[in-house]
């Protein structure tokens, strides 16, 4: 930086609602316009119905998925798709790995 002083560690900007490998996979499932049934989801992240549950769970509490409810026939169907703010913090999250990446692959200290 300009004044002498060091830019924060890209960490810094890792958000925790991903520190789950089932949330990660998630949202890098559910881009914009996606949404996904519960039992495709489950297929997708290859996880048992609690594991998934919860994380579903997490991540709509974070404002980053919504969940909806609706009968396919005679059964009760979870749709999930995420939210505008959850894309925007995935993007976040994914810059700051690649940045931390990046460190590197820069020059020794």
């Amino acid at each position: 930086m300009a004044d002498g002083t060091r830019a924060p560690h890209p960490r810094t900007r890792l958000d925790d609602n991903f520190a789950s490998p089932i949330r990660f996979s998630m949202l890098a499932s559910l881009g914009e316009g996606i949404e996904l049934d519960f039992v495709t989801l489950r297929e997708i992240l290859q996880c048992g119905d609690s594991p998934l549950s919860k994380a579903i769970a997490h991540l709509q509490a974070a404002g980053y998925v919504i969940a909806r409810k609706a009968s396919a026939g005679t059964r009760q169907r979870t749709w999930v798709r995420s939210t505008r703010a959850g894309r925007d913090a995935f993007a976040g999250h994914l810059q700051a790995l690649r940045e931390i990446v990046a460190l590197g692959d820069g020059p020794a200290l």
